[in-house]
């Protein structure tokens, strides 16, 4: 017959009245990350957990312990061998491993566990002095009594310390040593001295049982975080960095959108470690003085010059490349509902890696489109004075290498009707999010010029990507607006202002109202003159004062990219024709002047008219952005604009407001499908 079940005071835990063998569900498993707290696993992974840990303790036939396989838990991201006591990472490499205990006595107030060698003696003392008695009844009393003075029944000595049952459940842990590691690391947490004379209360089971439908929502949308440079010198960052942003989403989910039944992941994409490049070519030739600082930069700024160099560039893309198809694959076949559900897939990059991922989506390659700029001259040759015998020449050199040209094109033609080539990318990417990048720029040397529709397929087809957005600091010293590349006159309107985290009730960014820059002299279009002396709106004030502060940090920056990006410069025009350039006008597709002289005539010619807009500092109607593309986080009330040009190109991970704008905009998405899929089926 079922045993009756009483309740633990505060803990709300069924309890039998006869001592017993503790149940799975009453056994807690714990990990430990930091070192220094254990942290308990849910229900459902503990459970599961302990169910593996007892099949491990049945033998085989030949006597031999039963294999069990890991077991998966923390929404799939870890693994626990319960034979080794260990837990490791699924989709990425870890050194060290995160141990993990079973928990059966638990110290009170706090519920963290006693260390499990003496748990393991605890309960076995427990089990052979008291199994099968009944609990007092004043179990379900207020039990935080003092027991100074109360006589022991049963007492175990301990290699420092001694336990004491004052009763069937009122047991006592006591330290004998000042050096005791229990009293270390258990008491003085609690705030008691060393050799406390009152003692630790210790409870047998958790104060929560673990059940199967504690478990984590289902994955429905998983976002692969790309770094930038620099991994070389610490290949962990990007796994540290991606638990912070996964750490902060958890927040964020918990307080905003703990009602949907789905759930975001974070994977954290570390294609740099695994790439050889040059050796240690770069290594050899540094000299010796000041080699820290040399280390440091060959670490960190080198991969901009491997990315502009048409040697390594290639390994840079294939790198990342399948790494997020290797990612994917591995994700899908371990969860195979995610597709057949229809789960999305975004990319969050930072700094390089928004380059080389969008290099890898678009296809973009710089040597293809050398060998076209070096066609075209060739069709334009100048007539310049030269020999007979030099006209001759240069005119058999031109038909051979047409006709090279014309075989290796037909070559091509019947290996692409032979062979299906693959998409890059295994998936198709919903959300492209860009934080602290310099896209923008090497995208303005490549050849980009704004257009005269307000699509985002002027950069990035929709085809290719449904939404690109552009997150940045405003003093992020290597981020560029990418929304100037598509309608010129953006650049006199204020990217759009990231919300922070908790503003009551905020305007959905979809009804945001485009607002005015204050124009400066350097501005297109010349401002109405009830505008000047209007006061700038607090959407617009903090981007005014940024005009010019902190341009000597900013320009070092800014300059290095500049440099880096510009392996483009000069094969203006071609790089966009396949994604549909028409609409662009031909002022706008001439890229071949780059000097002052030659900025100043494009100022004049594709200069925007006068914007129409109201003493409000918005925009009347004109010709708008179908969506907004360019986010900027809100500066601090007390931050030093100097240090946060410093510091800010790497503070987007632990951001409140980035967490809730990335899954503002992922679960809008996912909703708008489900209301879709459900209007379908009336």
């Amino acid at each position: 017959s079922a045993l009756p079940e009483r309740r633990r005071p505060g803990g709300g835990r069924p309890r039998y009245e006869v001592v017993r063998e503790l149940g799975a569900e009453e056994v807690r498993w714990f990990y430990r990350e930091d070192r220094k707290t254990w942290k308990p696993f849910i229900g459902y992974d503990s459970l599961r957990i302990e169910l593996a840990f007892r099949a491990l303790g049945s033998c085989g036939g030949a006597g031999e312990p039963a294999a069990v396989e890991p077991v998966c838990v923390r929404s799939g991201l870890y693994e626990v061998d319960v034979a080794s006591a260990e837990s490791y990472p699924v989709y990425w490499n870890q050194t060290e491993k995160i141990p993990v205990m079973r928990g059966q006595w638990f110290i009170d107030g706090t519920w963290q566990p006693l260390e499990e060698e003496e748990s393991n003696l605890i309960e076995q003392e427990h089990l052979n002095r008291f199994k099968g008695q009944q609990l007092q009844e004043s179990f379900d009393m207020e039990i935080a009594k003092p027991v100074d003075g109360k006589e022991a029944i049963h007492s175990l000595k301990l290699s420092r310390n001694h336990v004491d049952w004052h009763s069937v459940d009122e047991v006592y842990l006591y330290s004998d040593a000042t050096t005791s590691k229990i009293a270390r690391t258990v008491t003085q947490k609690l705030g008691f001295s060393k050799a406390s004379s009152s003692g630790t209360r210790l409870h047998r089971g958790y104060v929560e049982e673990a059940t199967l439908e504690d478990k984590p929502p289902q994955t429905s949308h998983i976002v692969f975080v790309v770094h930038g440079i620099g991994q070389k010198m610490d290949q962990g960052r990007i796994i540290k960095n991606t638990a912070m942003m996964r750490d902060t989403a958890r927040k964020v989910e918990e307080k905003y959108f703990s009602n949907l039944a789905t759930h975001v992941e974070f994977l954290p994409v570390e294609w740099r470690s695994k790439l050889t490049l040059d050796g240690d070519t770069v290594d050899s030739i540094t000299p010796d003085k000041v080699r820290g600082l040399r280390d440091m930069l060959n670490s960190s700024a080198m991969d901009i010059m491997y990315y502009t160099s048409p040697l390594y560039r290639d390994e840079l893309v294939k790198g990342l490349q399948q790494e997020l198809n290797r990612l994917y694959s591995l994700f899908c076949s371990r969860n195979p509902e995610f597709e057949e559900k229809g789960g999305k897939v975004s990319i969050v990059s930072h700094s390089l890696g928004c380059v080389i991922t969008y290099d890898i989506m678009t296809g973009w390659n710089p040597v293809r489109l050398y060998e076209q700029l070096l066609q075209k001259e060739e069709e334009e040759l100048e007539e310049s004075w030269m020999s007979y015998e030099e006209r001759r020449l240069l005119e058999e050199l031109y038909l051979t290498k047409q006709r090279l040209r014309e075989i290796e094109e037909r070559l091509h033609e019947l290996k692409a009707s032979t062979i299906s080539k693959p998409p890059v990318l295994k998936f198709k990417v919903e959300n492209f999010f860009c934080m602290g990048s310099p896209l923008a720029v090497f995208l303005a040397l490549r050849g980009i010029r704004p257009g005269s529709s307000g699509s985002q397929d002027h950069i990035l087809p929709r085809t290719i990507c449904n939404r690109l957005l552009n997150i940045f600091h405003p003093t992020d010293p290597v981020a560029y607006r990418l929304e100037p590349l598509i309608l010129k006159h953006y650049s006199n309107i204020s990217p759009v202002q990231i919300h922070w985290y908790n503003t009551a009730n905020p305007l959905p960014y979809e009804h945001m109202k485009p607002s005015f820059l204050n124009p400066s002299k350097e501005a297109t279009s010349a401002p109405e003159p009830e505008s000047a002396s209007a006061a700038p709106s607090p959407t617009t004030s903090p981007v005014l004062l940024r005009r010019h502060y902190g341009e000597s940090i900013t320009n070092i920056g800014k300059a290095s990219i500049l440099g880096a990006a510009s392996i483009g410069k000069g094969l203006g025009g071609m790089l966009f024709s396949r994604f549909g350039r028409s609409s662009a006008t031909p002022q706008t597709m001439e890229t071949g002047k780059d000097g002052p002289e030659g900025e100043e005539k494009k100022a004049t010619t594709v200069g925007t008219p006068p914007l129409p807009h109201s003493s409000s500092g918005f925009l009347e109607p004109t010709v708008e952005l179908e969506h907004r593309i360019d986010f900027e986080l809100r500066e601090g009330l007390v931050e030093s604009r100097y240090w946060s040009a410093v510091t800010s190109h790497t503070a987007y991970w632990s951001s409140l407001d980035i967490a809730l704008f990335l899954l503002t905009f992922m679960y809008k998405q996912d909703q708008e499908e489900t209301d879709k899929s459900s209007l379908d089926t009336l």
